[in-house]
């Protein structure tokens, strides 16, 4: 087999995001796209010699053609080793345990997580380090400066391998381990879960439904829960993987799983009912007759981790994106341990889960994880809900009632605008940001500011500092609004807002969430001018 160098001319607009890179399949696919990036990663972490590396993906749209690819050029630059999921499967948290069980360098993972796949949708390329979270800001820097200079790549003159085949192979010198993407990822789950208090839940009649969007997860949620838990078949809905996500949009949430959330709001309703999404690192979390908010999911679990097994010494701290509610901080106040605020991105987590100052993490976006990887997990989430409920034998409504009589409720919506003008968009975030100073005192309908800032994170533990994260608007009592621009879409541009207001302990804690939420929004669209700028009156996502 024969090392090629192949000249090559830098392509525009490779910047990882806080999720790596991602554009549109067809954008992926020109010749030479794939190599340039991978070859810029490679060159930006000290080249490939002799490392170990894990790679897999979610299974989308060009997902096998690019690990081939990837495969290739990997051993053309010497890796020692390239562990790939059967089939090229490997779900985001289960690559990552992975890479810190195998103790390898680092990963690729194909992804664009929660994004539609198919020729005409999207594709995603990220690079993991050796701590088995997304590279920090420094690597993904050192990428994006890679990418607008390179000038050549190496790759192998050799055939595709057989990744259905479970077992070792030789790819040049390199060794390629092609591996069951399930196996280790449920025994880590059997580690940190009472899965003998989940079997006797299942077998008691207790019933669930589980939608994997016909997305990566379906094999994991299949043999986890049907196969070792015994909870009846069918259970897992839509799991077996397709490479366009059976042509649906797999994000979980209330409007893309729109029939799981219809079943669970019927009379025929399960006791629990959860999704996935395409990489399998979110979650959404349901009971009959309610939707448990992300930011509600995360507190909640904070006050009850201790009930599983892997968390029976409690937690050290709880970390959340700066636009999660804050619900999770009033449980980190009761149980008197620290509490972190952070830019959206599990990146950051990444830190404060190697200094053990946090065990559970959590954005608003559907993401919930703990110290067990360095991502987030949507399995695991719906696993540690089941070990509380088999332990507290009350139903997941009864849970949030209780939770909320006892802290007090953040009711809270995120309203995206999405494939906005992003010149538009962009605008609207610039004339924002030259008033936050002039806000304070101002009302606006029944709201008034209190105080804005562009939000800056320092972290604790590295010392560095990230600054326009967000922008954010507090009004007396409590209410919040948070703007910001999403790094997770690949056309135009998506606007999210943030809503948020404190009922404490003993007010009305059972509103219409969207009522509750009626004069914030409706203030931060004045502040904003957000009909105005983006011609949009209505969000095209609420959750």
């Amino acid at each position: 087999m024969t090392i090629l160098t192949q000249r090559c001319t830098p392509f525009d607009g490779q910047k990882p995001g806080t999720s790596g890179l991602r554009k549109k399949t067809r954008i992926f696919m020109q010749p030479g796209y794939v190599e340039c990036f991978v070859q810029s990663i490679f060159n930006a972490i000290g080249g490939a010699e002799g490392k170990t590396l894990v790679i897999g993906g979610d299974g989308r749209y060009f997902n096998a053609e690019a690990i081939q690819t990837i495969l290739r050029m990997a051993a053309a630059n010497g890796a020692a080793l390239a562990i790939v999921g059967q089939g090229g499967l490997l779900s985001t948290p289960a690559a990552s345990n992975l890479i810190r069980q195998r103790g390898a360098d680092g990963g690729l993972i194909l992804s664009a997580s929660h994004n539609p796949g198919g020729i005409d949708a999207d594709f995603g390329l990220k690079f993991n380090s050796a701590n088995g979270g997304p590279a920090p800001e420094t690597i993904t820097n050192a990428i994006f400066e890679q990418t607008k200079t390179i000038d050549s790549y190496k790759t192998l003159d050799a055939p595709d391998i057989d990744l259905d085949r479970i077992g070792q192979t030789t790819l040049g010198d390199m060794r390629v381990a092609v591996v069951d993407p399930v196996t280790d990822y449920a025994a880590l789950m059997e580690e940190l879960f009472n899965f003998d208090a989940l079997r006797a839940l299942f077998a008691s009649g207790f019933t669930m439904k589980f939608d994997a969007m016909h997305a990566v997860t379906g094999p994991y949620a299949t043999a986890i829960l049907e196969d070792t838990l015994g909870a009846p078949a069918g259970t897992v809905l839509n799991g077996v993987p397709s490479v366009d996500f059976g042509k649906g949009h797999p994000d979980p949430n209330p409007i893309w799983a729109k029939p799981l959330v219809d079943l669970v709001m019927s009379d025929d309703a399960p006791d629990f009912a959860a999704a996935s999404d395409g990489d399998g690192d979110r979650n959404m979390i349901l009971g009959r007759g309610i939707y448990v908010t992300p930011s509600d999911s995360l507190a909640v679990l904070a006050a009850n981790a201790h009930l599983a097994p892997g968390y029976a010494r409690g937690i050290a701290g709880v970390a959340r994106s700066m636009p999660t509610s804050a619900a999770c901080d009033r449980v980190a106040e009761a149980l008197a341990v620290e509490c972190f605020e952070t830019p959206t991105g599990w990146k950051f987590f990444g830190n404060l889960l190697d200094a053990g100052r946090v065990t559970l993490c959590g954005e608003e976006s559907a993401g919930t994880g703990s110290d067990h990887v360095r991502e987030k997990d949507g399995l695991w989430a719906v696993l540690l809900w089941l070990n509380i409920l088999a332990v507290r034998k009350m139903s997941v409504r009864d849970i949030l009632q209780d939770h909320w009589r006892t802290y007090g409720r953040n009711y809270y919506s995120r309203h995206d605008y999405e494939a906005v003008d992003a010149a538009a968009a962009n605008d609207l975030m610039a004339d924002l940001t030259a008033k936050l100073d002039d806000l304070a005192g101002q009302s606006f309908g029944g709201c008034t500011v209190i105080g804005s800032d562009s939000f800056s994170y320092h972290d604790p533990v590295d010392g560095s500092v990230s600054h326009n994260q967000g922008l954010r608007i507090n009004f007396e009592g409590g209410g919040r609004a948070v703007l910001r621009l999403s790094g997770t879409g690949t056309e135009g541009a998506t606007l999210r807002v943030y809503l948020e207001r404190y009922e404490a302990p003993g007010g009305d804690l059972n509103i219409e969430t969207q009522e509750a939420l009626r004069e914030i929004a409706q203030a931060t669209a004045a502040i904003s001018g957000l009909a105005e700028r983006t011609g949009r009156t209505e969000p095209d996502v609420m959750t």
